[in-house]
């Protein structure tokens, strides 16, 4: 990204989520060796001098709650994805919102750093909210 200040602070978090395209899976994990779910969107928003709480749970605490239609980029898009425990476990971040198509960019155990779209039905099933923190 050029150091043009045309760039709001979602497209240099978007941009910075995306350098990590391509990384494994590894739970805990905030670097080019791995990564999971949160570290993403936590290393992504903390280049920005933006804090966030390290875990998904946490992270959908914080920001303002918004419904889908509004999603931007930049914004926290929260998951449950298992069946047994309850409530939120996964995080993703809005990269792209066409013609009401959400993408996000993500972790996932079987692929790592990927970029998916809320219309993928495993996604559009576990998807619990969006918060902007922006």
């Amino acid at each position: 990204m050029t150091k043009n200040t045309n760039f709001t602070k979602a497209d240099k978090v978007v941009h910075n989520a995306l350098q990590f395209k391509g990384v494994k899976y590894k739970y805990g994990g905030v670097t080019r060796s791995g990564m999971d779910c949160s570290g993403i969107v936590f290393v992504a928003y903390k280049k920005e001098n933006i804090a966030l709480p390290r875990i998904s749970k946490e992270m959908a605490k914080i920001g303002k709650n918004i419904a889908l239609k509004n999603a931007q980029k930049g914004d926290l898009i929260f998951f449950k994805t298992a069946k047994k425990r309850s409530g939120i476990n996964h995080v993703g971040l809005v990269v792209s919102v066409q013609n009401g198509i959400v993408e996000f960019i993500h972790s996932t155990t079987s692929k790592g750093v990927i970029v998916s779209s809320l219309t993928n039905p495993y996604w559009k099933k576990a998807f619990v909210k969006v918060n902007r923190i922006l």
